[in-house]
């Protein structure tokens, strides 16, 4: 009963967060952290203990590839050196000060480079969170740079818990060979399994199965690339991007709208109980400390933090202006945003899922026996560090106000011409169409009257005050409200038992369908 317990609780949770999140300016995951650390002060709640390798296989391949498919490869390309920059330098120097600051309050090397790497990456997951308020470039060099440097992060925390252990022997060949695996591995198989999708989706009909392998296609690659020991994150991220690419060709409408609902549902849910599990397990480690005083592990964990968020924003303080030393073609330098501009990525630099993943994975005992050296710190530590992060985002909305970023209306302006140009072919394409189709001459007529009422809309100034606007709001919400007429109607036959449930959902579907259409634009915003 205490799965069933939990999933009950997650459940109401996540509903009352949610709520209190929209009434309150409070971040959502900050309440969660809260309910995790509530929960683990009831004993029989606190046995509840997902394992590392569920959230390795679990929830990062599911989330990841959420990511990667809802993100721009055009951005990740145009700022592809930042990307590479700090899923990669920034990683390494990252664990690097926190592996020297752990070391100086008394954690062992190698310990304190298992530290360092867990803690390096950020969490692709909490920044989703910002998109409403950011411009897409911003958004996307966050999200890119959370999505790689995870296979960074790993391979260096690989090397530190196999040294430690005693099970690796560090020399240079040997890194760089698991780098290359890592990366080079990762990415082969993110595309192979990207690619067999991609054929075997193309020849199914049934919504139902495509949906299917849909779900199968990220926990492929993860395991593939595991296989291989390289990179599963890699393999997941370059899976979902080459997807994004290729199967808008392939993939039928019904498809879209059954897939996409519950890949939004499902990782919302999964970002959610993360969050939860990392306070349960703060609580959990704070109470299992033996190997120190919590007084030094809370002294290591602002520390650390410190670090964590000092060695962000001496990076975002510092790199820019060397690129801009040695690059100054007219290119990169209409790319160059300010400093004020620079604080929301500095901001941004939120700790999750991995880095809790990588510290619940550390070995209990060493190869000679002996138990695993500061390893109940290290939980702690990392689980404070996550938390502490995560209260960034309280103050994000002021950052954001302060960085005074520019009006990105890239979005908007694309969006229109998409609209207008696949509106033009449509309108171009009628008579032709209408031929070989042998339609007639009133159909013809009427879906070029609605055409043309889309075109105009589509051309139209987006204020209020203008009539095409004014005109097309008045006729959706009437719309809306005679299906909603329709659906009283529906039910009120249904009570009668003059049709069936059969019959009334069938007819139900339709009638949905249509009141989607109608909402599109709000459910857009």
């Amino acid at each position: 009963m205490l799965g069933l317990e939990m999933v009950v609780l997650l459940g109401v949770a996540l509903v009352a967060c949610g709520a209190l999140a929209r009434r309150y300016p409070i971040a959502p995951a900050i309440l969660l952290l809260l309910v995790g650390v509530l929960v683990g002060f009831a004993p029989h709640l606190r046995e509840a203990q997902l394992p590392p390798e569920v959230v390795l296989l679990l929830f990062l391949p599911a989330l990841l590839y959420w990511e990667s498919l809802t993100t721009s490869l055009r951005e990740i390309r145009n700022n592809l050196r930042v990307v590479v920059l700090t899923s990669t330098v920034l990683v390494v120097a990252t664990a690097a000060a926190v592996a020297c600051a752990a070391h100086a309050l008394g954690m062992h090397w190698g310990p304190a480079w298992v530290l360092g790497a867990a803690l390096a990456p950020t969490d692709a997951t909490a920044v989703g969170v910002l998109a409403r308020d950011l411009p897409r470039r911003t958004v996307t060099v966050l999200r890119a740079e959370s999505l790689v440097n995870d296979g960074t992060a790993l391979v260096v925390y690989g090397l530190a818990v196999g040294v430690t252990v005693g099970e690796e022997q560090l020399t240079g060949w040997h890194v760089t060979w698991l780098l290359v695996l890592s990366y080079g591995g990762g990415v082969l198989a993110g595309i192979v399994v990207g690619l067999i999708s991609w054929q075997v989706r193309g020849r199914m009909d049934d919504p139902i199965l495509e949906g299917i392998a849909v779900l199968v296609t990220p926990f492929a690659a993860f395991l593939l690339a595991d296989a291989i020991d390289a990179s599963g994150v890699l393999a997941v991220v370059c899976c979902g991007l080459f997807i994004s690419q290729v199967t808008p060709r392939i993939t039928g409408a019904a498809t879209r709208q059954l897939v996409l609902p519950f890949w939004a549902l499902s990782t919302t849910v999964l970002s959610s109980a993360l969050f939860v599990l990392v306070g349960l397990s703060a609580q959990s480690a704070f109470r299992d400390l033996t190997s120190t005083s919590v007084r030094h592990a809370l002294v290591i964990t602002v520390v650390v933090t410190a670090v964590v968020i000092g060695v962000r924003w001496l990076w975002t303080y510092t790199t820019p202006y060397v690129i801009r030393l040695l690059d100054r073609r007219p290119a990169q330098r209409l790319r160059r945003i300010g400093a004020r501009q620079r604080t929301v990525s500095a901001t941004a630099g939120f700790r999750g899922a991995v880095s809790l993943a990588a510290v619940l994975a550390v070995p209990h005992k060493l190869d000679s026996g002996a138990p695993f050296p500061d390893r109940d710190v290290i939980v702690l530590v990392t689980c404070g560090v996550i938390v502490l992060t995560l209260l960034q985002a309280v103050p994000l909305p002021a950052v954001v106000r302060f960085a005074r970023l520019p009006a990105d209306n890239s979005v908007l302006e694309e969006t229109q011409l998409a609209e207008s140009y696949t509106l033009d072919a449509a309108i171009e394409a009628i008579d032709v169409t209408a031929a070989e189709l042998g339609v007639g001459e009133p159909v013809v007529d009427r879906v070029r009257h609605d055409l043309d009422k889309q075109r105009k809309l589509a051309a139209a100034a987006s204020g209020a005050g203008d009539p095409v606007v004014q005109h097309d709001d008045q006729y959706t919400s009437l719309s809306l409200a005679l299906i909603a007429r329709r659906r009283e109607a529906l039910l009120e036959l249904r009570d009668e038992q003059r049709i069936d449930d059969i019959v009334l959902r069938r007819v139900q579907a339709r009638l949905d369908i249509e009141e989607v259409r109608f909402s599109r634009a709000g459910l857009a915003e």
